[in-house]
């Protein structure tokens, strides 16, 4: 969003006068404090009516820091409609200067929650990051947590190149693009090197400690163009030391082995528009048999690096809590069902499975139930309504009065068995839909859903609340990257209230 100033430019007066001279442009402080507010309070009005018939829910949340180091909470909302469309709603981009300690986080979330009127007990998921904070904040909320993937791997792959001669190498690597980053006389003799060579005319690639892809795309990007490089750094007596030994591009080559599969898994699970949870479990066995699994041509330092991001992957997703809530993902997915969850805990998943949809039941069957005995006990409404209350009473009475003899004989009812024609159908529903027809793993899960949820409503309802889970914490990231845009070095001054109203809006406007 373009600041509000640009309607004082006269740039911008000028356009608008060619496209229609009658038309008096308002100045900057009426956008500010009529118009933005206005907006967003219909965008916010128009939020909260879809948020009233939502029926499960998840979130992401984290804390950023804008150009002048003031501290925001975001909050992002993620659920399934009637219709089987996957919405995703940045709620708040909220200033937070209190100490961000997980008392205070937890009751920060709670209160963000409150005044979207969402009730907590809907909430499925909250997907974080691995802050010490924040895992308390959920802890004391007792809300179900999952660890972004994208964190929980980048925190693997940190551990596991952890090798004094991969940690030379991406020295080397390092000090190679910084060379050709701060003059354009060597980017120049790069362009003409790439040239003679006939290699691609690419830049090279700078890490951002925060993003473990970007030291992959660094170490791809200066192998792809070594020979160029290698030309150029030795041309010059102060830049010869810095060309790559052959040790260095082993271990880079190592490296990037081992590292570039996962890139696509990464991406691919950052997404919010479409399904994403019930891949984790499904994308974690491929890890181990395919992709991270050593090879006979593997050097043996792509191995320890292989190693050591399965062992440490499998040790966190090893979380029983965790385990349950994939496993569930993957079971209301049909292209998956039950193909990725442990024999050993099959009949466990089932049984919860049937268990968390009888809750269903009962819980939509106490509302109307709720609704006929109130209205039973109502007061009636005149003087005749009030007789033929007191004579049916009578007549109720007299009948109580009268047993029969059979009646002495008739044993107390077990409890439970009314509920039983319920858990068989539950049953036979659930084994149903394991024993349909496979779905093709590029099929969409939720177009499925939307055209098979008569046959299988009570898997339905599963459904509907495990999948709008994300895998990630990217969204919440993605309303501090566009904060970022927002918050430039010229509109650093900005009002916390209007930070909050300005991303609400950059997020949620059609």
């Amino acid at each position: 969003m373009v600041p509000f100033q640009v309607v004082e430019r006269q740039g911008f007066k000028d356009m608008v006068k060619t496209l229609d001279q009658r038309y008096d442009i308002p100045s900057r402080k009426y956008f500010a404090e009529v118009e933005m507010p206005h907006l967003h309070e219909e965008v916010r009005g128009r939020v909260e009516q879809e948020l009233r018939q939502v029926k499960h829910y998840a979130t992401t949340t984290d804390l950023w820091s804008r150009r002048t180091m003031d501290p925001y909470l975001s909050l992002t909302v993620h659920y399934i409609t009637d219709e089987w469309k996957l919405h995703s709603k940045c709620l708040q981009t909220s200033y937070f200067p209190d100490d961000h300690t997980g008392t205070l986080i937890a009751q920060g979330l709670r209160e963000a929650l409150e005044s979207w009127g969402l009730d907590e007990r809907l909430q499925a998921c909250i997907t974080t990051d691995n802050g010490a904070n924040v895992v308390k904040a959920t802890d004391l909320n007792d809300w179900t947590r999952l660890q972004c993937f994208g964190h929980r791997l980048h925190l693997a792959i940190e551990a596991s190149v952890k090798l004094p001669e991969i940690e030379r190498a991406v020295g080397v690597c390092k000090k190679i693009v910084s060379a050709f980053s701060y003059t354009h006389k060597r980017r120049k003799a790069l362009a003409k090197a790439q040239a003679e060579l006939h290699l691609p005319h690419h830049r090279l690639i700078t890490e951002t400690p925060t993003r473990w892809g970007s030291r992959q795309q660094m170490i791809a990007r200066v192998l792809e163009q070594e020979k160029a490089i290698t030309q150029v750094l030795k041309e010059d007596k102060k830049t010869r030391h810095l060309a790559p030994s052959w040790q260095d591009l082993d271990g880079l080559e190592s490296v990037n082995r081992a590292l570039s599969p996962l890139v696509e898994f990464t991406d691919a699970l950052s997404g919010e528009e479409y399904v994403s949870v019930s891949y984790l479990k499904p994308v974690l066995h491929l890890l181990n048999t395919t992709v991270l699994a050593s090879a006979e041509d593997d050097t043996t330092v792509t191995k320890r690096i292989k190693g050591g991001i399965l062992q440490y992957l499998n040790d966190k997703y090893d979380d029983p809590a965790t385990d349950d809530l994939l496993d569930m993902a993957s079971l209301v997915d049909p292209r998956f069902k039950m193909a990725y969850v442990a024999d050993n805990r099959k009949a466990y998943i089932k049984a919860k499975a049937m268990a968390e949809m009888q809750a269903l039941l009962e819980k939509q069957a106490q509302s109307p139930s709720t609704q006929a005995s109130s209205s039973t006990h109502s007061p009636p409404h005149s003087s005749t309504e009030a007789a033929d209350a007191v004579d049916a009473a009578e007549v109720v009475e007299a009948k109580r009065m009268k047993r029969s003899l059979g009646s002495f004989f008739k044993k107390d009812s077990i409890p439970g068995p009314a509920a039983r024609p319920d858990r068989e159908a539950i049953e036979i529903e659930f084994q149903s839909y394991l024993h349909a027809l496979e779905v093709d793993g590029e099929a969409n899960p939720l177009d499925w859903w939307r055209l098979h949820e008569p046959n299988f409503p009570r898997v339905a309802s599963l459904a509907r609340k495990y999948l709008c889970i994300p895998a990630t914490s990217a969204p919440s990231e993605r309303a501090f990257s566009t904060g970022g845009n927002i918050v430039t070095c010229h509109r650093a001054a900005l009002k916390p209230d209007n930070v909050d109203r300005l991303v609400f809006l950059a997020k949620n406007l059609p």
